[in-house]
C-alpha cells in the first residue's frame, strides 16, 4: 500500500536504564545530571558498534567530543562531524555517512550526538528540534541507532520537554516527561500518541513548526491520541499558519477529536488543517 504510511519500525516510547538496552533503530534522548558516567556508558555504546558491524559517527564540537575520542574503544574508522563546519546541515552530513556505510559493508550507522547548551534559547531549541526530527527519520526509516547526549548545562526545562517529544527512548534525568510523542511513521508522516493539553501545547506547536520547515504538507496519524484540548488545537492551527503555503493533514482522529475540532470553529477554509477519521 503506497500511501505514505508504509510501516516504519514500530517503536514504543520507553525509558532505558543503560545504553546496553539500545537496539538498532532506536533514537535515545540521554539527559545527564553530571558527566561522571558519560565515558563509561559512551564507551560501551561505541564498542557495540564494532560488535554489530556498525559505522560509528560522533557529532559535536571539538570540546564536547574530546572525552569520546580518548576512549579505548574509539575506532580509527569513526567519523567526527563538527556542526560548525557543516554550517547547520548536520543531518545532511550524517545522511552522507549513511550512504557511504552501506557501500563500505557496514550493517548500519551508530550515531552519538553530543549536545551542549549555550543558554537554552528559543533559536537554539528550534535548531535542535530540526536536527532531531531528521535523526528520528534516519532511525525510523533507515535503521540507524542514534543516541543524543545532552551534556550538563543550562538547559531550559521547556526546551528539554520539546526535544523529548521526538525521541521514543529516554535515558537519565527526566525533568518533565511529555504528555505526547511525535515520531516518524512512514516516508511522509508522523505518528502522534498521548495527550495534547495546555501543558504540552507549546511543545506540540514547536515540533509541528519544525516539521513544516521541509514539507508543504505535514501528515499526522492521530489513532493513538487520547485527547487534544483547546490549547492543543490552537497550537495546531498556529503551526499551520506559521509558514506560508503550508498545510496539516490529520488522519485517524477519533470521533471526539473530530467533533471538538468542528465545535471549536476551526473547520473553515481559512485554516489549512484537515482533520479526518
Amino acid at each position: 500500500m503506497d500511501n505514505g504510511w508504509e510501516e516504519a519500525r514500530l517503536r514504543a516510547a520507553r525509558a532505558l536504564a543503560t545504553l546496553d538496552e539500545v537496539e538498532a533503530g532506536d533514537h535515545v534522548c540521554w539527559v545527564m545530571d553530571g558527566a561522571r558516567r558519560f565515558s563509561a556508558d559512551a564507551d560501551a555504546f561505541i564498542a557495540d558498534g564494532a560488535l554489530f558491524g556498525d559505522k560509528v559517527v560522533v557529532v559535536g564540537s571539538p570540546a564536547s567530543v574530546a572525552g569520546v575520542r580518548q576512549l579505548s574503544t574509539f575506532p580509527p574508522s569513526a567519523v567526527l562531524i563538527d556542526p560548525v563546519r557543516t554550517r547547520g546541515s548536520v543531518v545532511a552530513a550524517v545522511q552522507q555517512e549513511a550512504k557511504r556505510a552501506s557501500s563500505e559493508g557496514y550493517r548500519s550507522l551508530r550515531v552519538l550526538a553530543c549536545r551542549q547548551s549555550g543558554a537554552g534559547s528559543a533559536p537554539e531549541t528550534a535548531t535542535l528540534l530540526d536536527g532531531e526530527l531528521g535523526l528520528e527519520e534516519m532511525a525510523a526509516l533507515g535503521g540507524a541507532t542514534v543516541v543524543c547526549a545532552y551534556l550538563p548545562g543550562p538547559w531550559a526545562a521547556s526546551a528539554l520537554e520539546q526535544i523529548m517529544c521526538v525521541h521514543p527512548q529516554t535515558l537519565g534525568r527526566r525533568p518533565a516527561l511529555p504528555g505526547f510523542h511525535m515520531l516518524r511513521s512512514g516516508s511522509e508522516g508522523w505518528r502522534v500518541t498521548g495527550v495534547i493539553d495546555s501543558d504540552g501545547a507549546q511543545a506540540f506547536g514547536s515540533v509541528l513548526r519544525a516539521a513544516a520547515l521541509h514539507t508543504s504538507a505535514v501528515r499526522l496519524r492521530f489513532d493513538e491520541v487520547d485527547l487534544i484540548d483547546a490549547a492543543g488545537m490552537r497550537a495546531l492551527v498556529d503551526a499551520a499558519l506559521h509558514l506560508p503555503d503550508r498545510s496539516v493533514i490529520v488522519e485517524g482522529a477519533n470521533r471526539t477529536v473530530r467533533l471538538s475540532w468542528e465545535l471549536s470553529g476551526f473547520a473553515v477554509p481559512d485554516v489549512p488543517v484537515e482533520v479526518l477519521g
